[in-house]
């Protein structure tokens, strides 16, 4: 497939979600240029949500964080992240108990806006293991991968409760050559080792795609064929917009390269619509 310029199909859509990691921001911070056209969408009245496989923050911070790195229009409500989506299951399928999680105290701001207690698996003992009503995977980061993974698989060996992953995403790269394991690839370890299938949210399930098309200014009468999703990888942005029925386009700056992107689409059998080195170009 051809490479196309983003710049060049903006007026085609009516409103347009980004994924995050990968075409809005990189290891290095805000990829350069993206300031600008967010500002060109903007100016084109075009409503735009950036949809993220991230339980580390909520959308009000993460919202501080792209301000800080030059993103200075962003706001809270064009923010949706696969957290926001656990966070809705809790409020309406956990009503008592503490649900234990893995993660960061931040990336637990989700459980607590449920108005349920949390603690770290650390936490959980055989004195108030009877307590624990549901477990989360957050994040990668705020624990102890030797003990606490072991603590994970042994408290739902134990206990047969609902287990969330709020982050699907197996790897995320932290250099041009290097990634490291997401929340998702922890997850599926723990879900082999167990023989369980675990109640994942975030892309390429449709809950995010729906929320986020939900949330478009309603005097709009959007139809779905007038969105466009952009993301760097196919088996979640591309596929999770394919199946949601609007149009994607794959970007090169992130998990995809151009390299790599022509055998990654036959192999997977996950066609974008569109194809860009990144949407600054």
């Amino acid at each position: 497939m051809e490479l196309t310029s983003f710049q060049s199909i903006i007026a085609q859509y009516k409103a347009i979600f980004l994924d995050s990691y990968g075409v809005v921001v990189n290891h290095r911070g805000m990829i350069s240029g993206v300031p600008a056209i967010i500002e060109e969408i903007r100016n084109k009245n075009i409503p735009l949500r950036i949809l993220t496989n991230s339980a580390a923050r909520t959308p009000i911070l993460q919202a501080e964080k792209y301000q800080r790195r030059g993103l200075s229009s962003i706001q809270p409500s064009e923010i949706i992240t696969s957290g926001m989506m656990a966070k809705m299951f809790l409020s309406n399928k956990i009503k008592s108990g503490t649900v234990a999680y893995l993660g960061t105290t931040q990336a637990a701001a989700y459980i607590i806006e449920s108005n349920l207690s949390a603690i770290p698996i650390a936490q959980v003992t055989d004195e108030n293991r009877a307590d624990i009503s549901a477990m989360v995977f957050l994040d990668d980061e705020g624990f102890d991968w030797n003990f606490d993974i072991n603590a994970t698989v042994n408290l739902l060996r134990k206990k047969n409760i609902p287990t969330i992953v709020a982050n699907s995403d197996k790897i995320y790269p932290v250099t041009n050559n290097d990634v490291s394991i997401a929340t998702g690839g922890i997850a599926q370890l723990v879900e082999s080792i167990l023989g369980r299938e675990f109640i994942h949210f975030g892309k390429p399930d449709s809950q995010m795609f729906m929320y986020a098309f939900e949330q478009l200014p309603a005097n709009l009468n959007l139809k779905r064929s007038e969105i466009l999703m952009v993301g760097d990888t196919l088996h979640t942005d591309i596929l999770g917009g394919n199946k949601f029925g609007i149009d994607t386009l794959l970007v090169l700056s992130g998990n995809t390269t151009k390299s790599s992107y022509e055998t990654k689409i036959r192999s997977t059998g996950v066609i974008p619509d569109f194809i860009s080195a990144s949407i600054v170009t």
